[in-house]
């Protein structure tokens, strides 16, 4: 029983990871139907940045608590950033270009920044300090639960729980719901969709470098091709638990973190990625909107 639990409890870190990353693939489809296949590595870009403030701010001689926050927050920043400028130079400019064109720009847009992060930082992987503290009552539970996984699965909670919220209730969210629903009717009341759109990129990019930088810690290494490997996996949950809905999202990435988990605790981690896709698989065969998706209806 405490291995089953060990696994669950590393399951849902896992897909808490995946779910964070998710919501910026299924928020971007939602708005205007395109894959950000670039979003991986804002995630990995975002890891980047918080191994950059780490090293000042320890050299600095700041607190752990104090630099992981900071890290975090500049990482999100950055990130944030990267997600804006990404939209206007690469995706904007072919709004209204043949489905392909833009898809063929994402592609491009990832190639381009695993290479720039490759020169301007190495090939190798680099050690990451543990930024997430031991918390003592967390001993209690042994082997089962670290306080980093704790940490993460908290974080992930809490922003899928302030993000739900935000696109329910506030202005901007309405809106952005108002364009998912009909971009062209949405003009026409008076919202700013390139405004719209722009937020919907910083928003995903944001929670991105929030789990780079909260697996990063965990883990304790990082690289130029995390983002990759992370994109397709939460690319894959996304789609999984229906592309274009929030919770599907997140439901998404726990139930691929846990098959993740439970395949490479009781066969064999070789075929950890076997699991996770052919359940991808068996799920769109059966229900090809995904979990939580709605099929669309085509007007004609």
């Amino acid at each position: 029983m405490e291995y089953f639990l060990e696994l669950f409890m590393g399951g849902l870190t896992r897909g808490s990871i995946y779910a964070l990353i998710a919501l910026g693939y299924t928020m971007v489809y939602g708005i205007i139907e395109l894959i950000n296949f670039a979003h991986g590595e804002i995630y990995m870009i975002g890891a980047f940045t918080g191994l950059i403030v780490a090293g000042l701010l320890t050299m600095l001689g700041f607190p752990g608590y104090a630099i992981l926050v900071i890290a975090i927050v500049c990482a999100v920043i950055w990130a944030a950033a990267y997600g804006f400028t990404i939209e206007k130079m690469a995706y904007k400019p072919l709004r209204n270009a043949p489905r392909l064109s833009p898809l063929i720009s994402a592609i491009g847009m990832s190639i381009f920044l695993q290479n720039y992060v490759m020169l301007a930082q190495t090939s190798d992987f680099l050690p990451f300090p543990e930024l997430i503290p031991h918390f003592a009552f967390m001993e209690k539970m042994g082997s089962i639960m670290s306080s980093a996984e704790l940490v993460i699965i908290l974080a992930t909670v809490a922003s899928c729980v302030g993000l739900t919220l935000f696109i329910k209730f506030t202005k901007l969210g309405k809106a952005m719901r108002a364009t998912a629903q009909n971009r062209k009717m949405a003009m026409l009341v008076g919202i700013n969709v390139d405004m719209v759109i722009s937020a919907t990129f910083v928003i995903g990019s944001s929670l991105a470098a929030v789990g780079g930088v909260l697996i990063a810690s965990h883990i304790g290494q990082i690289n130029y091709y995390i983002g990759f490997i992370a994109g397709i996996k939460a690319f894959t949950a996304a789609v999984l638990g229906g592309i274009g809905s929030l919770p599907g999202a997140m439901l998404g990435g726990l139930v691929l973190g846990l098959t993740e988990a439970f395949a490479t605790g009781y066969v064999s981690s070789d075929y950890e990625d076997v699991f996770a896709f052919l359940l991808l698989v068996l799920i769109l065969i059966f229900r090809p909107s995904g979990i939580m998706g709605k099929e669309k209806t085509q007007k004609v």
